[in-house]
C-alpha cells in the first residue's frame, strides 16, 4: 500500500500538471482529504529547487482556501458532512477537547498546530463549529500555513536531497520546535 501511495505521488510530482496536482491536494488535505502535500511538495521541490518559493506559495494558497471550505463545512454543515469526516479520522475525542479551547485561543491554535502534521482539517472544522471570527481563522491559517510549507520549501532549497530524509522523518519535531520559538517570541513581546 505504502509503496503504491509513493509511486503514485512520485508520478504525480513529475507530471506536466503537477502544480495543479499539488494546489488540489493541498485544497483537500485541508477540509477532508487524508494526505498532506508534502508527499508532493517534496518531490517537486527536489526535482526543481529554483522552483521552491512558488511551490510553497501554492501550497499556501490552496491550503488556505481548502482551509475556508474546512471553516464552512464546520460553520454550515457540522451535522451532515462535519461529524462524519470528524468520526471517519477517529478525531471525535481530539475535536471535543479543541472545541471547547478554540472560543477563546482560537488563532493561537490555529497557528501553533496548523503548522504541525496533524489533520488540518480537525482545526478548520473545529473553528467553523466554534464560530472563530472568520477573518481571524484566515489570518491564523496564513500565517501557520505559510511558515509549514516555506519552511519545508527552504529547508529543501538550501540543503536539497539529503535533508529529504530527515524532513519526513522528522518534520514533526521541526515543526514543533519552531512553534515553541513563535510563542516563546509571543511571551517575550507580551512582557515587554
Amino acid at each position: 500500500m505504502l509503496k503504491r501511495l509513493y509511486d503514485w505521488t512520485m508520478a504525480k510530482a513529475a507530471s506536466k500538471d503537477s502544480t495543479a496536482w499539488l494546489a488540489g491536494v493541498s485544497f483537500a488535505e485541508s477540509s477532508f482529504f487524508p494526505l498532506p502535500p508534502d508527499l508532493l511538495l517534496v518531490p517537486m521541490v527536489i526535482a526543481n529547487r529554483k522552483a521552491a518559493w512558488k511551490l510553497a506559495t501554492i501550497c499556501t494558497l490552496a491550503s488556505v482556501v481548502g482551509g475556508i471550505a474546512g471553516y464552512m463545512i464546520g460553520y454550515f454543515l457540522y451535522e451532515t458532512i462535519g461529524r462524519w469526516v470528524i468520526e471517519f479520522y477517529h478525531l471525535t475525542d481530539k475535536f471535543e477537547q479543541l472545541r471547547h479551547t478554540f472560543v477563546e485561543y482560537g488563532a493561537e491554535i490555529l497557528i501553533i498546530k496548523g503548522m504541525t502534521p496533524i489533520p488540518y482539517k480537525l482545526l478548520t472544522i473545529t473553528a467553523g463549529v466554534a464560530h472563530l471570527p472568520l477573518w481571524v481563522f484566515i489570518g491564523a491559517s496564513i500565517i501557520s500555513r505559510s511558515i509549514r510549507f516555506y519552511l519545508v520549501a527552504a529547508l529543501l532549497y538550501f540543503f536539497g536531497p539529503p535533508i529529504r530524509a530527515f524532513i519526513e522523518k522528522r518534520l514533526t519535531l521541526v515543526t514543533s520546535v519552531f512553534a515553541v520559538a513563535l510563542i516563546g517570541g509571543f511571551l517575550v513581546v507580551k512582557l515587554l
